[in-house]
């Protein structure tokens, strides 16, 4: 099988065209793949399947091998895997497991991504709780250069209330002109260097109670992204957009 490697913002994936639907991947096969150590590496693998009425489909499985939830980075990716194909040029209109996508690619394959709307923030103390095509946990820290991501992460993720499932744990840094994230993902269970998911649910929950339409710029650890929104209630937030860069790293066979 070809395989195409690609990265958003460090999030990296291993991407297959599936559009005749010749590949069906083990939990085992997909954790073989993923192992930094003995397959090709990365934070999760992408198929990109046919469906009617849209471009394609987004089916996507994290390193343990499981299929997972809204992968944010890993939609933009698989836009720029899309028009490397030949599908699309433009403009996608793509189906993944939360729902329906819109996203657009310039030239130097910036990726604007449509994320699905958020109808219920739960804010406790310091941290709030809202899912953005994937759970999320937000904490606010005063130096996310000196938190523990993996330890503190791990444990939250592992909370009781959380389980069989599980919640992915982003530890935010609000600063004048933008928000430090870093982000403790299920499925992966480690620090990955972005998470487009993780991003979208701190620039909404740093808008607090407020109303009206935000852009926040993100400084992951591997890389800037922005987000985009309106907030009409304070729980309610609609025209959700990540963007950021989305770039090939290299292909090979499998």
């Amino acid at each position: 099988m070809t395989f195409y490697k690609y990265q958003g913002t460090g999030n990296d994936f291993i991407l297959f065209d599936n559009r005749d639907g010749s590949i069906a991947l083990s939990a085992a096969q997909i954790e073989e793949i993923c192992d930094r150590h003995f397959g090709i590496g990365a934070d999760g693998v992408m198929l990109l399947e046919n469906a009617a009425g849209y471009d394609f489909k987004m089916v996507y499985y994290n390193s343990d091998g499981k299929e997972s939830t809204m992968c944010g980075n890993g939609g933009r990716c698989l836009v720029a895997f899309a028009k490397r194909l030949g599908i699309i040029e433009e403009m996608a209109d793509f189906i993944a497991i939360d729902g329906p996508h819109k996203a657009t690619i310039s030239i130097d394959n910036i990726v604007s991504l449509q994320m699905k709307n958020v109808d219920q923030i739960d804010t406790q103390g310091d941290c709030a709780i809202l899912n953005t095509g994937s759970p999320h946990f937000v904490v606010w820290v005063p130096d996310v250069n000196a938190v523990d991501v993996f330890t503190a992460g791990r444990a939250i993720r592992n909370r009781e209330e959380y389980q069989p499932d599980g919640i992915n744990v982003n530890f935010v840094q609000v600063m004048p002109d933008r928000l430090l994230v870093r982000t403790y993902e299920r499925g992966v269970e480690d620090e990955t260097l972005s998470c487009g998911t993780g991003v979208t649910a701190a620039a909404i929950a740093a808008s607090t109670d407020k109303t009206g339409d935000f852009a926040t710029g993100i400084q992951t650890p591997g890389g800037n992204l922005r987000v985009s929104f309106t907030k009409t209630h304070p729980s309610v937030v609609i025209n959700v957009v990540l963007t950021g860069p989305a770039a090939f790293v290299f292909s090979g066979e499998l």
